[in-house]
């Protein structure tokens, strides 16, 4: 378990999935992921059992508040490439349809950055999200991620063309972030 101020983050467990599979099909919350279709219960299974469980370039965590002890959110690094030493970092905070703040998301997505950068010794981590979404824009401006680059018109949402943003961070902008706030 990774512990920070006012979350942790474990291991995603069977018990989580009912929790998480009526947050991640929120149509509040879906129009903001990449995969946006709803799922069902057997979608949810499989992905827990051949993803979650198995896959070693997915490394996902249940969001745990440190003063309920409740599951909060997810987040998780996918799609690493363990050869180019990258991933696609996810987070939304299910309680109370936060989906980010500057509160839990933030202590959870600097514990997953540490697990990504000292434990897993990866290069890179990045994002795709898009143009409407602000919560999430304003969240990696202030984990100092750099807006690498933009797929203009790449979805259908809103009732309108939208553009993909892409946010990184790397490791060595890491280190002196966290060198800096010492």
């Amino acid at each position: 378990m990774l512990k920070g101020k006012i979350v942790s983050l474990r291991a995603v467990e069977k018990s989580d999935l009912k929790q998480l599979l009526i947050w991640r099909n929120n149509p509040k919350f879906r129009i903001f992921f990449r995969e946006n279709r709803e799922i069902n219960n057997y979608n949810q299974k499989q992905w827990f059992e051949n993803v979650v469980k198995k896959k070693e370039d997915t490394h996902m965590f249940s969001i745990i508040e440190n003063k309920s002890n409740k599951l909060i959110g997810a987040c998780g690094l996918c799609y690493i490439d363990w050869i180019n030493k990258n991933a696609d970092f996810s987070i939304y905070i299910g309680k109370n349809k936060i989906y980010i703040d500057s509160k839990f998301t933030i202590d959870a997505a600097n514990l997953l950055l540490s697990y990504g950068f000292e434990v897993l010794n990866l290069h890179r981590i990045w994002a795709e999200i898009y143009d409407f979404d602000k919560k999430k824009i304003n969240m990696f401006k202030k984990l100092k991620f750099t807006l690498d680059g933009r797929f203009r018109e790449h979805i259908w949402a809103k009732k309108r063309w939208c553009d993909s943003l892409f946010f990184g961070l790397v490791s060595k902008d890491y280190f002196k972030n966290k060198k800096n706030k010492i």
